[in-house]
């Protein structure tokens, strides 16, 4: 009797230290394998700007069901603008037609969003210009291009407040990526690949023939400038005018500098 006491003591001691054990922390890796993979996703919390807002993304995730409230698991609901943090822009954000046509995120090319890019460093002191886009001297072939700015060095999409000030595309840097570059994918590391002054001309350049992808909103610090291979999946949003995207960058053993399909 006095045994099955202790055992009975022992197994419920043993099952108070398993439910007191703290769970460590998670940690939310950027860096995999010595550089081989760079997560360049900025993760959505509260504090991530959100366009024209003082106050950031604010509150976007709700527990519907919850564990400590006597369920028997934890379930969630969210609401996002389709354009927060990391995300695509569609063919439909700028054009009526186009989204009444269905060119909406779900339309958005894979294939375009997939491959060899190139991560380059814009002259920190400009938007990118039609001048500048010339400095750079990206060769025909390539297809996807990450531009690095003075955003990235400000650290703008790690503060809550909306800055109007960030570095973008101007009007005659688009047209001039547009007439003499093969480039179909333009990554910028702030929520808009236009410059705040003039959003409107910027897009519908890009958008216009429904070949070019707006990706904005990257995290590329503390990653080289180089070659990389690119990996971005929006979610598959109907009637979506841009969704949020997971992107990764691997190392790349095939060069950018080619024309693809």
């Amino acid at each position: 009797m006095q045994l099955l006491l202790v055992l009975l003591v022992l197994v419920l001691t043993f099952n108070a230290l398993s439910v007191d054990a703290k769970v460590p922390r998670a940690v939310s890796r950027e860096v995999y394998d010595n550089g081989k993979i760079y997560d360049i996703t900025h993760k959505i919390t509260s504090k991530l700007p959100s366009w024209d807002s003082k106050n950031g993304t604010g509150s976007y995730i709700w527990l519907t069901s919850s564990i400590k409230n006597g369920s028997h698991d934890n379930g969630s609901v969210f609401k996002l603008s389709t354009h927060t943090g990391t995300h695509c822009d569609a063919p439909g954000h700028f054009y009526q037609d186009y989204y009444d046509a269905g060119y909406d995120a779900t339309s958005l090319n894979l294939q375009v969003l997939n491959g060899p890019a190139l991560l380059v460093d814009v002259p920190r002191n400009k938007n990118i210009t039609a001048d500048v886009m010339k400095s750079l001297k990206i060769p025909r072939g390539v297809r996807r291009v990450l531009f690095r700015t003075l955003n990235t060095d400000r650290k703008l999409m790690f503060k809550t407040r909306f800055d109007t000030s960030y570095v973008g595309f101007m009007p005659d840097g688009a047209k001039w990526l547009v007439k003499n570059t093969d480039i179909k994918l333009v990554g910028v590391d702030y929520l808009s690949v236009a410059a705040y002054v003039d959003l409107a001309a910027v897009h519908l350049t890009f958008l216009k023939n429904r070949d070019i992808i707006p990706l904005e909103g990257l995290k590329l610090d503390n990653v080289p400038a180089g070659e990389y291979n690119v990996h971005c999946l929006p979610i598959k949003l109907a009637k979506g005018d841009g969704a949020p995207t997971r992107c990764i960058l691997t190392s790349s053993c095939e060069k950018a500098v080619v024309v693809q399909n």
